[in-house]
């Protein structure tokens, strides 16, 4: 693994990523900075100005729908109210048009025109829309817009990022801000693997798990703004966050111990139980396609400690089969029952070995993210789309971070997989970069922020154009700052007081001073705040009900940040790792709970 950066450089980056925007000259004197950069650019004499006045020219109703996102995105970004209006544009007017007739333009891809006035236009609704990120980039630097042409369509259909919320809770703004970025920089697929707290089966709910609600408030803003949220359950490996208080459910080995980390796959109840979290799921997740995961399955041991595995697989296959042809025939039961749903399955690539007789079902997207034996070109052969999920874009907390100045100047694209150089681009759907929390209490969320930034800009870049635009990393960087954040980002780095003494009504005082990314840490004369009891997943100890204490100051020590939540009538203290709020209990100690599970404390600071 390489060695991480420091907390000191964390800061710097940081303070570079929350700068002011510069005004950048365009790279050759014509082509406008945007991310991904504009493949082709004609330049025209003069410029469109963006005035008060302007107006959102949109007859139908997806370029209506179109105008509206941008009529917000524009006002939060600083610009002022603009009207949508119906017909006639005028000089200085904005002009949203989809016409299905220019099929050039794909399903994504769009032209925008600059002159007395801009207009956009897409062969579908989703291309317009793109349009409009590129016009907010333009507008981030100045309200005059080169006059001139762009035709900019996508080289890969998806261009995406991956996060696992599966065991550490994540907080909603967060993701918020990550779908807004994404959209900002023609991001189009976000998976997530996470809980939903389950009605139907609530021995599951163990912490860190989302509520349907803030589940359906996130895809909402993801259809918004045209990115499709597709969520994943591991399994049949890794799902010990689903049946950790189901050891029925759990493979035992053959000395009888219970693995609660793997499902038993040769049980019918185990398939009946994975297949009813999907249709849970399906209330409120709107993506067609389902993520399973399927890696790992074997990970620390091996086939041969659970021979009902190989049992199975010889009753239903015969003599010669394997015993990865019951791992294959779940994966296979599930993209059936998925199938029967309308959904595309989806499953990463390790699992898939070789050793199996029976094929995986087609229509399968595989996600490559390690070399084994099975190379992508033999499963493009096999007629499986191969997506570019490589462990050189990873980011894990704690962990190997994505060397993202490197794969620039390497020219990375997503024929580079894990283990094989592809010649075409043929069934290699694109590329994602992963985050997992391997190690979560490594880095918070707000410094997992600040490595995200660059490496997602580059994925984007990679995926929908030309992988190098500019001479060195250094010229991408200045790139991406000068198109700055998308409109609407909330800056979770902002603390709501200042650095002092603090009354925190009659429960304790304390010295209250913000850290580097943007927390708090409560300082006494017994120590620092902290949660460091109860059980550890992942390092951190996501145990419901555990008191905070206050221990020795580190200002390593991640557990020992907060988060300070405006609320009516003062604050809540939220754990930047646990993501667990503080409440007080009847004999008035002070405990973590998820919010929906005990009203948090509420205090007045004086």
């Amino acid at each position: 693994m390489r060695k991480r950066l420091g907390f000191a450089a964390v800061v710097a980056l940081l303070t570079l990523l929350l700068a002011p925007v510069p005004a950048v000259a365009r790279p050759d004197g014509g082509t406008p900075v945007t991310v991904p950069a504009l493949s082709r650019w004609t330049a025209e004499p003069g410029a469109y100005v963006y005035r008060p006045g302007a107006r959102l020219v949109a007859d139908g109703p997806a370029e209506r729908r179109v105008a509206a996102t941008l009529a917000g995105d524009l006002r939060a970004a600083g610009h002022g109210s603009v009207p949508v209006v119906r017909g006639g544009a005028q000089a200085g007017d904005i002009v949203v048009d989809v016409r299905p007739s220019r099929t050039s333009l794909g399903a994504e891809g769009y032209e925008l025109h600059a002159g007395t006035r801009l207009s956009i236009t897409g062969a579908t609704e989703t291309g317009a829309f793109y349009g409009t990120r590129t016009l907010l980039q333009l507008l981030a630097r100045s309200d005059r817009v080169p006059a001139g042409r762009t035709v900019d369509v996508p080289r890969y259909q998806e261009r995406g990022v991956g996060v696992c919320a599966c065991y550490i809770h994540i907080s909603l703004p967060w993701l918020e801000n990550l779908v807004r970025e994404m959209s900002y920089n023609k991001l189009n697929q976000l998976l997530v693997e996470l809980k939903v707290r389950s009605d139907t089966h609530p021995e599951a709910n163990t912490w860190g798990y989302y509520t349907k609600d803030e589940i359906r408030r996130l895809v909402a803003l993801g259809d918004k703004y045209h990115v499709r949220i597709i969520p994943e359950i591991n399994s049949p490996g890794h799902i010990d966050p689903w049946i950790e208080n189901r050891p029925d459910l759990q493979l035992t080995d053959s000395e009888g111990v219970k693995q609660p980390s793997r499902l038993d796959i040769t049980q019918q109840a185990a398939f009946d139980y994975y297949t009813s979290l999907m249709d849970e799921y399906a209330q409120v997740f709107t993506a067609r396609s389902w993520h399973m995961g399927a890696d790992e399955y074997m990970l620390g041991s091996d086939f041969a400690k659970y021979p009902q595995i190989l049992n199975y697989a010889r009753e239903k296959y015969g003599s010669g089969a394997t015993p990865q042809d019951a791992f294959v025939d779940f994966v296979n039961r599930v993209h059936d029952y998925a199938a029967g749903k309308g959904v595309a399955l989806r499953i990463w690539n390790d699992g898939l070995t070789g050793a199996n007789t029976v094929p995986v079902r087609s229509g399968t997207t595989v996600e490559h993210w390690l070399n084994v034996a099975v190379k992508p070109s033999r499963l493009i052969a096999q007629g499986h789309s191969v997506m570019n999920a490589a462990y050189s874009l990873y980011l894990i907390r704690g962990g190997f971070h994505s060397d993202t100045g490197a794969l620039y100047d390497q020219r990375w694209d997503p024929r580079d997989l894990e283990g094989e150089k592809l010649t075409s681009s043929r069934g290699v759907t694109g590329a994602k970069i992963s985050l997992w929390p391997d190690n979560g209490r490594g880095e918070t969320e707000n410094e997992v922020a600040v490595r995200l930034w660059p490496a997602l800009r580059h994925v984007a870049q990679a995926t929908w154009g030309d992988p190098h635009p500019d001479a060195d990393y250094a010229a991408f960087v200045a790139r991406g700052t000068a198109v700055g954040h998308a409109p609407g980002h909330r800056d979770l780095t902002r603390v709501p007081v200042a650095d002092g003494t603090y009354a925190f009504g009659q429960s304790f005082t304390a010295s209250v001073q913000r850290t580097e990314d943007g927390y708090v840490t409560l300082r006494s004369a017994a120590g620092c705040l902290a949660i460091s009891g109860g059980r550890l997943t992942l390092n951190v100890p996501l145990q419901p009900g555990v008191e905070a204490t206050w221990d020795g100051c580190d200002p390593a020590n991640t557990l020992q940040r907060w988060e300070l939540e405006p609320a009516q009538g003062g604050h809540r203290l939220v754990n930047a790792i646990t993501r667990m709020a503080l409440a007080v209990t009847d004999d008035g100690r002070i405990v973590q709970y998820p919010p929906d599970q005990r009203t948090p404390a509420v205090w007045h600071l004086s």
